[in-house]
């Protein structure tokens, strides 16, 4: 039986999750903008609920959330938003500054502004995988009109350290803006506390459906809308609001608050001890900072071995990945910019566990992997 720990691609919709969506598909089909009728006027209800809890998540207000359809769409309206918006008011900041290890859905719209006319700055990290705090103050000067450093890797697994970047960002007036796809109801977020403008979530990173997320935005930080019309979402993102799939975005943030502590401790002993085995094997080097990362992720290198003979041995009886679901199978920027070469990133493996990994899927797992390299590296 295959055993799934590829939790950073993609989770399992949670059966309280689809429950929760159910009588949006068939029983109510309205559509909330109406409001004509009772059940235009219900579904309105069931999205402001659905508003209200997702922006309890981040603790932030209601009238914070913006719905996506996923984190993607989220990154490329903050920050396309930002730049048209500052263009509208005149606005003399144009310097753009992310790191290396950025989402394609952070660089690439990054790259888009910067070719016309958003100067971008892209910082490196050290080798695991943190930014240097004073080389980040020293990026954002007085031109410096953003900033984008995502919360969790969403292949190493690395927390950067928001509430330092928060606090520069405001005492120099930099909007902060953060992909926390991977972060959202893994680790404790507080948009206010951390000082961050602008924040984007998807709702299949955290046990709830495909195809919908959002992105929170502080009061006051200028957005020019990228979807125009209908005017929903106030203006900012126009198009007919997808129900079932904002209450289960709704019910999934507000299930995985409740046992996210729980779930965090469980799964980092199983990571932990995913970790001493496989490094006991030998020639395994751990990618990303060792402590602060994720609970559930751990990305390794095994050296010496090929990588497309590696994973064509896991993936009988193993899901993982070599990297970001989104990089269809070129090498990893990410552990690029650690300082791993082409076919050191090859060889690696990026494990994500999930709500229903258990003791025995963590043995499958040491058993494939042990089992791929004795094979691979042959006899000793």
């Amino acid at each position: 039986m295959l055993t799934y720990l590829d939790h950073h691609a993609s989770t399992p919709c949670d059966p309280a999750v689809v429950a929760a969506m159910a009588p949006w598909w068939a029983q109510n089909p309205a559509n909330p903008s109406s409001r004509l009728h009772r059940p235009s006027l219900e579904a309105a209800a069931a999205v402001d609920i659905a508003r209200a809890r997702v922006a309890d998540g981040l603790a932030m207000a209601s009238d914070a959330v913006l719905f996506t359809s996923g984190a993607t769409e989220a990154n490329n309206l903050a920050l396309r938003g930002v730049a048209e918006a500052a263009l509208e008011r005149g606005e003399t900041r144009r310097r753009l500054v992310t790191l290396a290890t950025e989402h394609r859905a952070v660089l690439e719209p990054l790259a888009w502004l910067e070719s016309h006319g958003f100067p971008l700055t892209v910082l490196p990290v050290g080798a695991d995988g943190m930014v240097d705090p004073d080389r980040l103050a020293a990026a954002l000067g007085p031109d410096t009109l953003l900033l984008s450093v995502m919360a969790a890797n969403n292949e190493i697994g690395v927390l950067q350290p928001l509430d330092t970047i928060g606090a520069l960002c405001r005492e120099r007036g930099v909007i902060f803006h953060c992909d926390a796809a991977q972060a959202v109801g893994h680790v404790p977020l507080a948009m206010e506390e951390l000082g961050i403008d602008l924040l984007s979530l998807s709702g299949h990173k955290l046990y709830g459906p495909k195809g919908v997320g959002a992105l929170l935005r502080r009061p006051g930080v200028p957005l020019a809308p990228q979807q125009l019309g209908g005017g929903q979402e106030g203006g900012l993102r126009g198009g007919t609001l997808p129900v079932p799939l904002i209450v289960g975005l709704g019910a999934a943030v507000a299930a995985a608050l409740a046992d996210r502590q729980e779930r965090a401790e469980r799964l980092g002993a199983l990571r932990d001890r995913l970790w001493r085995e496989l490094e006991a094997l030998g020639g395994v080097l751990r990618n990303g900072h060792p402590v602060h990362g994720l609970p559930h992720n751990l990305n390794v290198t095994i050296e010496g071995l090929d990588g497309t003979r590696l994973h064509r041995q896991l993936r009988r009886s193993l899901a993982v990945s070599s990297g970001s679901a989104c990089s269809q199978g070129s090498p990893s920027h990410v552990l690029a910019a650690l300082g791993r070469d082409r076919r050191a990133a090859g060889a690696s493996i990026r494990f994500g566990l999930g709500r229903g990994t258990t003791a025995e899927h963590i043995d499958a797992a040491i058993a494939a992997v042990a089992a791929a390299v004795a094979e691979l590296r042959g006899p000793v």
